[in-house]
This record gives structure tokens, sequence and C-alpha cells, in this order.
């Protein structure tokens, strides 16, 4: 749970009513335009953005705040993170071609070819090597710390947040619930992963908070 050793984790997706984020060929469109700017004021007001490279790969993201003004407390975008084992990010992507512009975190294992390396450094992007084989996410949060970053969104595919739910990395859920069915063995659910054997394995967490958007619903939940 949230402390001084790490920083704050919110993990935040739009669901299908079966717990889906994107449909069997992908399509993710799940937001209405409310939530979208619901969203944007959301990352208005965090340090960082993650994402793993598969939602880089596939979406190409910028990752900004664009359609709600930029916090109060902020007088610009909040930094960006990936997740990158193998530093595969793209030097022509959306995220490596505005990183003069706004802090842009690639985090990398030792495992990433050094051609690839090299072509990241040509880039303004910040590359930090955590874990061996793949990234290391508390050695990483330790080092994102230590930069001065306090509360991260993560936005990531069900993958990534399986990770922060297995390892305890995470203090809030923001789900919006969206009047879509999708079905399919293979469409990608909010978290996935080996999964827990039992219910009771499951992290605690307490409904915050509800809010209607038309037709979707966003619920927030804390861990305790």
């Amino acid at each position: 749970m949230v402390g001084s050793s790490r920083p704050k984790i919110i993990l935040s997706a739009a669901v299908s009513i079966d717990g889906k984020i994107a449909s069997v060929a992908g399509d993710s469109q799940l937001s209405s335009r409310d939530d979208i700017t619901r969203l944007h004021r959301l990352r208005s007001k965090v340090d960082a953005i993650l994402v793993g490279i598969n939602t880089v790969l596939a979406d190409d993201p910028l990752l900004t705040v664009r359609r709600a003004a930029v916090g109060a407390q902020k007088t610009e975008n909040p930094a960006r993170i990936v997740l990158d084992s193998k530093a595969r990010i793209p030097v022509n992507s959306k995220i490596i071609e505005t990183s003069g512009q706004i802090q842009t975190i690639i985090a990398v294992s030792q495992r990433a070819p050094q051609r690839n390396l090299q072509r990241l450094q040509q880039s303004k992007a910040k590359v930090v090597v955590a874990g061996t084989e793949s990234v290391d996410l508390k050695a990483l949060l330790d080092i994102i710390l230590d930069m001065g970053i306090g509360t991260i969104l993560v936005e990531g595919g069900g993958t990534i947040n399986w990770e922060f739910v297995r390892q305890d990395l995470f203090d809030e859920i923001i789900v919006t619930v969206s009047p879509f069915l999708l079905g399919g063995r293979s469409a990608v659910s909010f978290v996935e992963g080996a999964g827990f054997p039992n219910v009771s394995d499951s992290p605690t967490i307490r409904l915050k908070s509800v809010r209607r958007l038309q037709n979707h619903l966003v619920l927030s939940y804390v861990h305790v």
C-alpha cells in the first residue's frame, strides 16, 4: 500500500461488462467522450503515466493531457514511462519523437540488445535498466521515486496490471464499466497473468466511489 518507499500507483482502464479491455481483434474503443475527458483530468493530477511496449506498438499513443487543462499545481504534461524489456520502442513513435518536450523514461532489462539501446541514445528519452530477464517493477519504482515521481497512473494491458496486482504494488483502481459485451477467449481482460487460485488470495479492495457518466459507470476502489 502507499507509503514513502515507492510511488502511489493507480491502475486505470475502461472495461466491457464482461471485463475485457479490448476485443478479439484488438479494438479498445470502450470509453465515451465524457470518460476520455475524465481520464485526461486524472492524467493532469499525476506525475507520470505508465504503459507497456505492447500498448505503444499497437496504439502509438502520445500519453499527454489534451482534453483537460493541466492541473493547477502543474505546468507541464506528466512524464511517460514505458516498460520495454528489450528496448523495442520505435524511434519514430510519438512518445520518442516528443521526448525532447516531455520527460520520457524507457525501462529496459539487461537483455536489451545493444543495437536497440544505441538507437534510443539518439533521442531525448532516459533509458533506465531495471532487472535481468524482464523489467523488475520494484527496482524500477525505487529508481522512479528517486527521480521525484510520486504518483503513477498505469494505463497498461492485462499482463502489466497482473504484475502490479501480483506483487501488491498498487493503491487504487479506477475502472470505467462500458455498456458492451465482447466475449472471446483471446480477448484481453483487465487483469491477465497466471491468476490467483483462490478468491481469498485476491488483494482486499474497498469501493471508494461510483460515478455515472450517462451509460458508463466509473468505479473507484482503494487497496486496504
